[in-house]
């Protein structure tokens, strides 16, 4: 069973790299002129620019490191590695989405006010799943692992999104999406990336709890 684990963390882990360095590598080419002339720059709005492009450069390293947390065999082995890489996890989840809420705040989304509301829950719910991990953890609350694995559903949003409109324009033909994010099936994605993943998740652990206390 652990070995069934360790391989489908290390899988996960592989799936989400091409992604996780797209993601940094871009944020990281702020300035470049290829960045300079895409939607994502705004010459007149240089702060909450930069804010974004931090925001990419952290949520590609987070959704890297991530999935670490989960693997049992280094928290038992290695709990200094287990914390370091849950402190840095945590700290990047924080620099991610406060990057997200920036820049929606200042300059919304092209999607406008209803994928400025989903991402900016996205983001504002990062932050707090972040905090709770961290405080859960330095009073050693037997709730951590719950919030972590609240934090790995979260810090994967960014890969779903992805993943999520890749299949469905292999399945469909990119039924209900349009180039300005306002078709319906973009309306539906600003909440699905995230929300139902996470409801999948606190279903699984009330029947993990409901078995270990019968």
């Amino acid at each position: 069973m652990a070995a069934i684990r360790i391989g489908s963390v290390l899988l996960l882990m592989l799936a989400v790299l091409p992604f996780g360095l797209y993601s940094l590598l871009r944020g990281a080419a702020l300035g470049t002129p290829d960045e300079v002339a895409s939607r994502l720059f705004h010459e007149d709005a240089l702060a909450p620019t930069a804010a974004l492009y931090l925001h990419m450069v952290a949520g590609g390293a987070l959704s890297i490191l991530a999935p670490l947390q989960l693997l049992g065999a280094v928290r038992r082995r290695w709990p200094a590695i287990h914390r370091g890489t849950g402190r840095v996890t945590l700290g990047l989840a924080g620099i991610t989405g406060l990057g997200g809420l920036i820049y929606i705040g200042a300059l919304g989304t092209i999607g406008g006010l209803w994928m400025s509301f989903g991402f900016a829950l996205y983001g504002a719910l990062v932050i707090a799943v972040a905090w709770a991990t961290w405080r859960s953890a330095v009073d050693r609350s037997p709730t951590h692992p719950d919030w972590a694995a609240r934090m790995v559903v979260l810090a994967l949003g960014s890969w779903l999104y992805r993943v999520q409109y890749g299949l469905w324009e292999l399945g469909t033909g990119g039924i209900g999406v349009r180039e300005d994010f306002t078709g319906w099936f973009d309306r539906i994605q600003v909440l699905a990336f995230y929300l139902p993943w996470l409801m999948a998740l606190e279903l699984w652990l009330a029947r993990r709890r409901s078995h270990a206390f019968p």
